[in-house]
């Protein structure tokens, strides 16, 4: 902006009107000149303090103010938090074996160690570990002492849903796929509750594994056991089957007594075949009259009766109360084979079950806790100066911005 000087205004002035110039005014004495203000300068000192003064307000409220505060809550307010670590790995007893093709580029490592593995560092996140240590620890006085902060504790009276997002900010499980280790730090704004913690949930990680260890144990067993009942209920039932036949048939072996009455069927036909050789032997010399003649057609009568009476009571239906040999002995030879199977499933039952059973036993999962929890004696937490050069980069970074987008508007006005 060009400022005239007023002597060089009323110059001007007079020379265009052509009138004579006014009379000088005497220079101002030393003492007016120091009592008397200077009406340029406050004009000039007013606008480099609207040029500069946006700038320094901007720095002060933008990058010295959060950095006072993060200071003084860093640096005085902010409470100690101590740090408790410890790893872990699941093993089987039975080390799995590896098949020949997964050699060449096969994922080995992928388990169901690998698998309950991950299952515990979830449990480890979850509401279910929460409810499970909070009866013992109180987890809601241990997560809010007094000697803690405002900002860091947890705010009393709290729901579960509020102690569980506090507790994943304060417990965090790891799972290393690549070594199969389960590592979990936690937090705690002493070292003894953070060392009680860390024990607590060891404790509660075992108590896990057994629990899912002894359920795919009962799931393993499980069906064998059933097919042992299905089967040896199956064997039951045919024997009472087999001991009611004999009960109302009279009959031990219905096949041995069928046996046995063919073998005399037999013996009385060859009887009955000599016999009628002797008698034609004898009619050749003698009389039909004749004494030895007529014994010996008694007997052939005799012989032929029995043999008609065995052949009845083999194959005979005549009699519907006592059925023939031949249909007893089918009715036995069905039970026996009922019998016969019922026993081969009872058997082979007995052998899975075994095999499960040792299966079972051989891939049993434990805890294998190789870094167990100690007490720690430094506390890590918060990283106080860090945390504050964090804050003057951001700090600096945000009014650094914004500066240059003002100066940018400004430059294209």
């Amino acid at each position: 902006m060009l400022r005239v000087r007023p002597s060089a205004l009323a110059q001007v002035k007079t020379e265009a009107t052509g009138a004579s110039p006014p009379a000088a005014t005497p220079a101002p004495s030393p003492v007016a000149r120091l009592v008397l203000p200077n009406p340029v300068r406050p004009v000039v000192l007013r606008s480099r303090l609207n040029l500069v003064s946006p700038r320094i307000w901007s720095f002060l409220i933008v990058v010295v103010l959060p950095v006072a505060v993060g200071a003084i809550y860093y640096l005085a307010i902010a409470a100690d938090q101590y740090v408790a670590e410890f790893r872990m790995t699941l093993r089987r007893i039975d080390v799995p074996q590896v098949a020949p093709l997964l050699l060449f580029g096969g994922d080995v490592a992928q388990s169901t160690a690998a698998t309950e593995s991950q299952i515990v560092a979830q449990y480890i996140a979850s509401r279910a570990i929460v409810d499970e240590l909070d009866p013992a620890l109180d987890l809601r006085k241990l997560f809010s002492p007094p000697p803690a902060d405002w900002w860091a504790r947890l705010h009393n009276p709290a729901s579960i849903e509020e102690l569980v997002r506090y507790w994943n900010g304060q417990v965090d499980p790891f799972y290393d796929g690549s070594t199969g280790t389960i590592v979990v730090r936690l937090r705690a704004f002493a070292p003894a509750d953070a060392l009680r913690l860390a024990r607590a949930l060891v404790a509660t990680s075992e108590k896990l594994v057994n629990d899912l260890s002894a359920r795919a144990r009962h799931d393993a067993l499980g069906h064998a056991e059933a097919d042992l009942a299905s089967a040896e209920a199956r064997l039951a039932t045919a024997l009472d089957n087999i001991r009611e036949f004999r009960n109302k048939s009279g009959l031990i072996d219905p096949g041995k007594t069928a046996d046995a009455t063919a073998q005399l069927a037999n013996k009385l036909r060859d009887d009955l075949i000599k016999a009628n050789s002797q008698l034609a032997t004898l009619k050749t010399f003698m009389r039909d009259d004749a004494p030895p003649v007529r014994v010996l057609k008694a007997r052939i009568r005799s012989l032929e009766t029995q043999e008609h009476g065995l052949a009845q009571e083999l194959t005979s239906t005549s009699q519907p109360a006592t059925p023939a040999l031949s249909q007893t002995l089918g009715s036995y030879d069905v039970l026996e084979a009922e019998h016969k199977f019922a026993e081969t499933a009872y058997q082979h039952a007995l052998e899975t079950l075994d095999k499960a059973r040792v299966i079972a036993d051989r891939q049993q999962i434990y805890i294998a806790s190789f870094v167990p929890p100690s007490l720690p004696e430094e506390a890590l937490y918060p990283h106080r100066w860090r945390s504050l050069g964090v804050i003057c980069l951001v700090a600096f970074a945000v009014w650094a911005i914004g500066a240059l987008a003002v100066q940018s508007v400004r430059d294209h006005l």
